[in-house]
């Protein structure tokens, strides 16, 4: 009856000496294994076991003889694997019972059921409720206003769909390498503080997050840490997960999961990780990309409102400037008057210069951009910044090897932002240090390619030290116009500013990396040269002229009476209105009018431009000079006209007026 029974039930049965050897064993268990009938008898038990756990299964195997009891295995989450005569494994779930044979000898009684179909039913279920995770916390972070929020709300859903006691995301500080939780959930006082230095220490656990690999501990306890031992608090025990967030090609923190049992993640828990791990790296690189953004645009609006409050300045120094000109000449001879209206002029040539820097950060300066050989631009600086930064600075130049295309620059312009980076870097280091002075080459691509940065190729220029460095905040307004860490009286918050918007304005881009005690380095991307540059005009001594006619168009009363007596006093005709319908007029009635003086940016609704395009359209021949408080070439020959205008920039001076307008009524002068 039992020998009928034995057979008959489903499952495979097995019974096992205390030897571990197999007494007996039914069709099923031979089915099941891939032996033939009769064959399993007499084998050891461990040939249905994968060769890796053999050892351990002996192990268990003489623990249970030593204490025989009903036990089931293999129900839990735990895996048990069997193997077949061809090496095929399988999961399996075991039953164990001790038997007594006829001649009182103690056997084991293994009831073994294969379960590759309902596991494969758990893990579906397993991995569709991970899948629904994924695609929430990916909902979440497009419907979210900031990425603080879902960050803050991941580690208790993480938590809860893997079913572990603490998870936690940390990022990276950039100023010390230390790991800094975001947020947390489970996580005790003990295992916050040792998660701090995470990143610094030498252990495995510290290497992987600052490698940015994945890393698994299967036993705390047992600190069976791949590359050694790991730092974690004392008495630690179970199993720990750590998935990088990468941006790009480096670290930027680590997703972390923690469990009080032992190999709690396996190949579908560590996914889950995974997936979640990249989707936080992404939300980070797009916060990250929306504030460089947002901070661009802050400062384009910036510059909007810099360039149009530095364009009525100008306006007041054409004022005062040709007003003191034009009393110069009257109290020739008194010494004391002349004193005088030296000083004030020079004050209104620092409130030029001062118009001029608000105007490079506006990127609203006329540049002329021409082949700049980087290699030997760069040498010539070195050199001379050797002579006049002081002895307490080294000037050390980073030679590079290859052939490098010509940068598209102003090489003035371009030698004045070298400087302004350079005297900016020995000021940050008070007590003596070193400059490198670097270029290279750089292509960009649209999948790498910067809010302010266009893809493209591009010739870099880098200034480092290795000063004091700048905080976060100091960082994040480092171009604004005026903004300045420098004691009062030591600086106008302008030098950055300027060379951020020469860069702007040249096509390129700068890009800032500090942190405090490490230093700094500022990053110019410029365009590589295409086209030859415009050779100047060389300036010559003033003509005066032969009485031709003159129609003078400005807005600003103060500023047109300026004008008219310059003009007056060099022997022309004038004529002065104040908007482009009485030019256009006066042009009608006049015709030897020969030269149209007008301002680019007219009260009405004509502008400098289209008053001169019109004024053609009456007088084809009629010379145009304009001037202007920007100086802003997408004022006039990057707009498409087909007339290019001479353009005179505020403040002027009476000799400069006399120059532009006799090269512009005759141009072979």
């Amino acid at each position: 009856m039992y020998s009928e029974l034995f057979e008959t039930v489903p499952d495979a049965l097995i019974v096992v000496d205390d030897r571990g050897r197999i007494v007996k064993a039914n069709r099923h268990s031979e089915k099941l294994f891939g032996y033939t009938p009769g064959s399993l008898a007499g084998k050891s038990i461990e040939v249905l076991i994968p060769p890796d756990l053999r050892a351990r299964h002996q192990a268990h195997r003489a623990a249970y003889l030593h204490n025989p009891r009903v036990r089931p295995m293999g129900t839990s989450e735990q895996t048990l694997i069997g193997q077949r005569s061809d090496g095929q494994q399988f999961p399996v779930e075991i039953a164990l019972g001790p038997v007594t044979s006829p001649d009182d000898k103690r056997l084991v009684l293994a009831s073994i059921r294969d379960i590759s179909e309902s596991q494969r039913a758990r893990q579906a279920i397993v991995r569709a409720r991970y899948d629904a995770l994924v695609a929430r916390v990916g909902q979440l972070a497009l419907e979210a206003a900031d990425g603080e929020s879902v960050i803050g709300s991941l580690p208790a859903l993480v938590a809860e769909a893997l079913r572990v006691d603490a998870v936690a995301v940390a990022f990276l500080r950039p100023e010390n390498g230390r790991m800094q939780v975001a947020a947390s959930v489970g996580l005790d006082a003990q295992w916050l503080d040792v998660l701090s230095v995470w990143g610094t220490d030498d252990d495995s656990l510290s290497r992987a997050v600052r490698d940015g690999v994945a890393m698994v501990v299967d036993d705390l306890e047992r600190d069976q840490a791949i590359g050694g031992a790991i730092h974690a608090p004392d008495g630690a025990s179970g199993s720990i997960a750590v998935m990088p967030l990468l941006d790009r090609d480096h670290p930027m923190g680590a997703l972390i999961a923690m469990s009080p049992r032992r190999r709690a993640f396996a190949h579908d828990e560590l996914h889950l990780l995974q997936s979640i791990a990249n989707l936080l790296a992404a939300l980070s690189q797009r916060r990250r990309t929306e504030e460089q953004l947002a901070h661009s645009q802050r400062l384009d609006a910036v510059g909007q409102l810099t360039g149009g409050v530095a364009h009525d300045f100008n306006n007041l120094l054409t004022i005062i400037s040709g007003n003191l000109q034009l009393l110069e000449s009257r109290v020739a001879g008194v010494p004391e008057a002349g004193d005088m209206i030296a000083s004030a002029s020079r004050a209104a040539g620092r409130g030029a210069e001062l118009t001029s820097k608000l105007l490079a950060f506006a990127r609203r300066q006329r540049l002329r951009p021409q082949p700049v050989a980087p290699k030997k631009m760069l040498a010539d600086l070195a050199e001379m910044m050797r002579r006049t930064l002081g002895n307490s600075i080294g000037i050390v130049v980073n030679d590079c090897l290859e052939p490098l295309p010509d940068a598209f620059a102003d090489p003035t312009q371009l030698d004045t932002a070298m400087i302004n980076l350079a005297v900016n870097a020995r000021d940050a280091m008070p007590d003596g240090g070193v400059i490198t002075l670097s270029v290279g080459e750089a292509w960009v691509s649209g999948r790498d390619s910067r809010p302010d940065l266009d893809p493209g190729h591009y010739i870099v220029f880098w200034v480092e030290d290795n000063g004091h460095g700048m905080s976060e905040e100091s960082l994040h307004r480092a171009v604004e116009p005026f903004f300045t860490t420098k004691d009062s009286g030591r600086g106008s918050g302008l030098g950055l500013s300027m060379v951020y918007g020469f860069v702007r304005q040249s096509g390129g881009s700068m890009l800032i990396e500090s942190r405090p005690g490490y230093g700094s380095r500022i990053r110019l991307y410029l365009p590589v040269a295409r086209t030859p540059a415009v050779a100047d005009v060389p300036a010559t001594d003033i003509v005066r002229g032969r009485g031709q006619g003159i129609l003078v168009v400005e807005d600003d009363a103060a500023v047109r009476e300026v004008a008219v007596a310059f003009l007056g006093s060099l022997g022309y005709r004038i004529h002065a209105v104040g908007n482009g319908t009485d030019a256009l007029q006066h042009l009608s009635d006049h015709a030897d009018t020969a030269l149209l003086f007008t301002d680019i940016m007219l009260g009405d609704d004509m502008d400098g431009h289209a008053l001169a395009t019109a004024a053609r359209d009456i007088r084809p021949g009629l010379a145009v000079l304009m001037t202007s408080g920007y100086d802003d070439k997408t004022l006039s020959d990057e707009r498409g006209d087909d007339a290019v205008y001479p353009l005179l920039r505020k403040p002027y001076r009476r000799e400069q007026l006399a120059q532009a307008v006799r090269l512009c009524l005759d141009p072979q002068d």
